[in-house]
């Protein structure tokens, strides 16, 4: 017989209960996270242009670059004007001010903060671009990176860019929460990280005087409502998701295209 008080012998059954639930909880999700990274997801769009330009004739000039990972190339749609740089191109061409957008990308699928700055050279060759928008972080959150580190680098980049000259709009870390090609509990770990980075972005990116776009916030809720926001490997968005993300960056991309016309 047990020489422990029933109290004791009780915390003890709770302890032993608890940690063989947290061992369970781990195997699950290493498993989830196993299933996760052996999905087909979808690839870039070899034939996609990374250079367009979208406007009339005449109409005043606009040079955009986006930069990040596979976001700001478009991964899961294939054409042009269904990606987020060509969407948010024919928004600012078609909008009241009418702009002739030069549009670029200098993303690389796959990106981290981390790789920022090697794109970031690639955007300040030749012409400088009036605004850039960066669109990274959810692959710091998938790979479980520290939010202060990954945010950082991105603060880095963007300090970059505005000591250039350009005018930057991020878009923050994405609802992870959202995304179905990973399966509960482990959407719920990926998407409370996701949130942390985000956070660590907005307050790098506004030190470094860059502007933020919540997307989780913003945007989070339709792709969590509606299916038809991700394209069939359920992790990168289709056209609808991207337009959803393209009206949301809008405002900002407007106004400090506004700014860049001024100077």
């Amino acid at each position: 017989m047990s020489n422990l008080s029933p109290g004791a012998q009780l915390a003890r059954a709770a302890g032993v209960s608890l940690l063989a639930g947290a061992l369970g909880g781990a195997a699950v999700l290493a498993g989830q996270a196993v299933v996760a990274r052996n999905r087909r997801y979808a690839q870039p769009e070899l034939g996609l242009a990374l250079r367009a330009t979208v406007g009339r004739t005449g109409a005043p000039p606009l040079r955009l670059v986006l930069l990040g990972d596979s976001s700001a190339l478009g991964v899961g749609v294939d054409r042009l004007g269904d990606t987020i740089g060509g969407q948010l191109a024919e928004l600012l061409a078609e909008g009241p001010a009418g702009r002739l957008v030069h549009l670029s990308s200098v993303g690389v699928s796959g990106s981290r903060s981390t790789d920022l700055a090697t794109q970031v050279a690639r955007a300040l060759l030749g012409e400088r671009p009036d605004v850039a928008v960066v669109l990274v972080g959810a692959n710091d959150a998938t790979d479980l990176r520290r939010p202060v580190e990954a945010a950082a680098y991105l603060g880095a980049a963007v300090h970059r860019l505005r000591q250039a000259g350009v005018e930057v709009v991020v878009g923050t870390c994405p609802d992870l929460g959202a995304v179905r090609a990973i399966a509960p509990p482990l959407r719920q770990v990926v998407g409370w990280v996701g949130r942390r980075v985000g956070r660590a972005q907005t307050s790098a990116v506004l030190d470094a005087g860059g502007t933020v776009v919540d997307l989780a916030a913003e945007t989070g809720p339709v792709f969590r409502a509606d299916a038809n926001t991700f394209c069939p490997d359920g992790y990168h968005p289709s056209a609808d998701g991207y337009r959803v993300w393209a009206h949301a960056l809008l405002p900002a991309v407007a106004a400090a295209a506004a700014v860049a016309q001024r100077r």
